[in-house]
């Protein structure tokens, strides 16, 4: 198989867990606490990279340990999100980071930029409307919130980890995250169910480690338009697997959404990527306890994509 066609299944690989990811943590969550989930999430995760770390800077442990506060944040919304919503919604919603992102860099875009993230707004509204006009639910508000602390979050990376190791910078942030959900977790830790365990390894194992591993090694191997694209399916097989393996299912209304925010994020995306081109070298930069839309960053000097969740 030629070496760019290995690269692209492998990024589509990593789409696809991302898009697992919430029905995986959905069907955690309902038989073990979110925090225990999380702390049993991260901890698996630092375990896992402490094996390929030998050195961590100074330099990376204090910008690692703000970075990690502000990816619990992310986990917490997300993770309490998907909880009160379907796996699809979640999915979904969440993309709103790709839109969100690049106006809080402070950057100057083009009107049309602004019109496709009105159209993913607009989306939205239909997804949390799917049964009618009520108040939106917890869940997918809470979503919605964990998308716009995520766009900060990215934002902040871009800032921040110009120069840094992301191997190092993410290990930090998941030894943050384990500290952090270590005392309201441990008394849980017993009553885990034995599905539990293997639904706790497998988005700590495959949606974290795994996925940001490769992510940054086909990263370097492929233009960044390329992985973004690819990494970006991930929404479509969240809706996919929700619906094929959840057995969840989307009103015609929420379809009309879901085909809104997917063309709105992808058209925003393309918009903003032309208005970078030339901004200077990529960084790649990940967080790999986010799983979901958060395992890592494709970085310019004045601007990001955020690949994959």
């Amino acid at each position: 198989m030629p070496a760019n066609r290995r690269t692209d299944l492998l990024l589509l690989l990593v789409a696809i867990v991302w898009g697992s990811s919430y029905l995986a943590a959905k069907t955690a969550t309902a038989s073990t606490p979110v925090l225990t989930v999380l702390f049993v999430r991260y901890a698996i995760s630092a375990v896992a990279l402490l094996l390929f770390v030998r050195r961590i800077s100074r330099k990376e442990l204090r910008i690692g340990g703000v970075l990690g506060l502000t990816q619990a944040a992310v986990l917490i919304l997300e993770t309490y999100g998907v909880t009160h919503t379907s796996a699809a919604n979640a999915g979904l919603i969440i993309s709103l980071t790709l839109v969100l992102t690049p106006p809080l860099d402070r950057r100057r875009l083009p009107g049309r930029f602004y019109l496709a993230a009105a159209i993913c707004v607009g989306a939205v509204g239909l997804l949390m409307s799917s049964h009618g006009l009520h108040v939106p639910g917890v869940g997918d508000l809470l979503m919605l919130a964990a998308a716009v602390v995520r766009a900060g979050h990215v934002a902040l990376v871009g800032r921040l980890a110009t120069g840094l190791r992301p191997l190092q910078l993410t290990t930090v942030q998941t030894l943050v995250g384990t500290a952090l959900f270590a005392i309201p977790a441990v008394s849980h830790l017993s009553a885990i169910p034995a599905v539990g365990w293997l639904q706790m390894a497998y988005l700590a194992l495959f949606c974290s480690v795994f996925a940001f591993l490769v992510q940054t090694w086909a990263v370097q191997r492929t233009s960044a338009s390329r992985a973004s694209l690819l990494l970006g399916t991930e929404p479509i097989w969240a809706v996919a697997i929700g619906i094929g393996l959840g057995s969840e299912q989307l009103t015609l209304t929420a379809a009309l959404g879901a085909v809104l925010l997917l063309a709105g994020t992808t058209w925003g995306q393309a918009i903003e990527r032309k208005a970078r081109l030339g901004a200077g070298p990529l960084l790649v930069v990940g967080s790999v306890a986010g799983g979901n839309n958060d395992g890592g960053a494709v970085a310019r000097s004045g601007g990001r994509e955020a690949a994959g969740c």
